[in-house]
């Protein structure tokens, strides 16, 4: 697929990552960013997120714009939407890119929790428009959710898909628009089960991750769920199922301890509490070395997979032409 051209509505974390990732693949990228004081630092994040991903800057085209209005929609191939996670917003966001948007390019919305169908609803083009989910930090984690809504085209899909790929990502299919999608759904249920673990009692949130991240995570890193279970047997799998399902946590509310940290401000590293305490330094100290896996891990696992830099010349830019 040769390279082509992105649209990102939205320039906080995600859409700056989100960016940064067409930007490596060659593309050229114009990101929605209505304050025009923030347009350097939006530029230095990118530049920042290309060079982890082992990228140089020169080979991506980054143009800012102040609104939709002001977007060069000539030859765009796809538009990735970042707004914040309010559903009236991206109402809004995506009555705009039903007029605007070109017939035919596929609109993505990011959001973590809002459906498709609902954030599309009244829009005459929405069989274009699909769940495109990253996950945090978008750049480094290779996995893109495509979620279809009651409206998408399969020919939607496909082509997000297709876009995905090309710009070295790992995308999935979602066949049906449900809260979660995929990844979502199988992380909560091990994160209800690990605050059920703390809540009784039965280990620390240290050992909790270190279970984790020592044990079967570990082991995902080379194989998924079900490809770990082909190799250890599916009727080991079966008859440990049926010994410690009865036991798992079913509750369909958070966990005391969850309820207790957030009624209490005990956020994490964003309110410096969490069920550790934080001071700056820590944070930053901790963050870089969980960015720094997760480079060794993408260069591991997506040697092959990671895109080829299709334009030369080109330097990022805050100029908006």
């Amino acid at each position: 697929m040769d390279c082509g051209r992105a649209v990102v509505v939205g320039s906080g974390i995600m859409g700056r990552d989100i960016a940064a990732i067409f930007v490596n693949a060659g593309w050229t990228t114009q990101v929605v960013a209505p304050v025009s004081d923030e347009w350097d630092n939006v530029a230095r994040h990118v530049a920042q997120s290309v060079k982890q991903m082992g990228g140089d800057a020169r080979y991506g085209l980054l143009r800012m714009r102040h609104a939709l209005r002001d977007v060069d929609w000539n030859g765009v191939d796809v538009v990735i939407e970042t707004v914040t996670e309010k559903l009236e917003v991206k109402r809004e966001v995506f009555g705009l890119l039903d007029v605007l948007v070109p017939a035919g390019v596929p609109i993505g919305s990011n959001s973590s929790g809002l459906r498709i169908t609902d954030i599309a609803a009244g829009c005459t083009t929405a069989a274009r428009m699909a769940n495109a989910h990253f996950f945090l930090p978008a750049h480094l984690v290779p996995l893109v959710e495509v979620a279809k809504g009651a409206f998408t085209r399969d020919a939607t899909m496909d082509r997000l898909l297709e876009i995905f790929a090309a710009v070295g990502r790992i995308p999935v299919r979602v066949n049906r628009d449900v809260p979660g999608f995929l990844a979502n759904r199988i992380q909560h249920a091990l994160m209800r089960e690990a605050f059920s673990v703390i809540d009784e009692g039965l280990a620390s949130p240290e050992d909790v991750d270190a279970a984790v991240r020592f044990g079967f995570g570990f082991r995902y890193v080379a194989a998924g769920p079900i490809l770990q279970k082909e190799f250890a047997g599916l009727d080991t799998q079966f008859a440990a199922a049926s010994s410690i399902y009865p036991s798992l946590c079913n509750d369909i509310s958070p966990s005391k301890v969850l309820r207790e940290k957030v009624s209490t401000g005990r956020y994490g590293t964003k309110s410096g509490h969490g069920f550790w305490k934080w001071t700056e330094e820590e944070i930053a100290s901790e963050r870089a070395r969980y960015e720094g896996v997760l480079q060794q891990a993408q260069r591991l696992l997506m040697p092959a997979a990671l895109p080829t830099a299709c334009s030369s010349g080109a330097v990022i830019s805050t100029e908006a032409p």
